[in-house]
């Protein structure tokens, strides 16, 4: 049969192609869909392998943050939350009265945050930035709080104790500085704080450097 004797497609026939058409359609958006929502829900834990120091994102209990709140009961005044992500510090913070920040270096993250602070009535007093830790001056902050890891704890104590200034207070969490030592601790296993005061480290760290300088003459 050549192509001029060709029975004329039905209405039925275009109809079905129409349908599977539009069934192609639907599935590829779908699958697209699905493919952005698995990419935005694991960005913020993948983000943070690709870091030199590995900072991964792992929600603070609400153990740890009433354990965080309560070592800073008696202070005032600015507080940071280095590595803040979803920001649950940095807003309960700011609750009890501290000007709060949190950075952090998943966008994601921050804005989740933003958000967040927004709908609880806190983003007066709130502020989260997208930066890696170790490019911002912490100078400015007279309470620091650090979900930290074993790897990166020596390091930040060498930036901290130029930085901050000697009425400063830090809350570590989950991980203890390795050489400060502690004014205090509250809670108990993974929900452990412990707190230090720069005037002690920073003058600790003072004398460290008078006794080498002695021993080199």
């Amino acid at each position: 049969m050549s192509e001029d004797e060709l029975p004329p497609e039905s209405s039925g026939q275009r109809a079905a192609g129409t349908t599977r058409s539009r069934r192609g359609v639907l599935l590829t958006g779908l699958l697209g869909g699905s493919l952005l929502g698995i990419y935005l829900l694991t960005t913020p834990f993948l983000l943070p392998a690709l870091r030199k120091v590995c900072l991964p994102f792992v929600p603070a209990t609400p153990a740890q943050v009433h354990n965080v709140l309560r070592a800073l009961r008696a202070s005032s005044g600015t507080l940071v939350d280095i590595g803040s992500g979803d920001g649950r510090i940095v807003i309960a913070a700011a609750r009890r009265g501290f000007q709060a920040s949190g950075f952090e270096l998943n966008p994601w993250l921050v804005w989740y945050s933003r958000y967040k602070a927004w709908r609880e009535g806190v983003h007066h007093s709130t502020s989260f930035h997208i930066s890696d830790l170790w490019k911002v001056s912490f100078a400015q902050y007279s309470n620091v709080v650090i979900f930290g890891v074993p790897q990166m704890m020596d390091q930040l104590e060498l930036k901290l104790e130029k930085e901050l200034p000697s009425c400063a207070k830090v809350v570590a969490c989950r991980f203890p500085f390795p050489n400060w030592v502690p004014e205090h601790t509250a809670g108990e296993g993974m929900d452990t704080v412990w707190v230090y005061e720069a005037g002690s480290f920073k003058s600790h760290r003072a004398e460290e450097h008078n006794v080498t300088l002695l021993q080199g003459q």
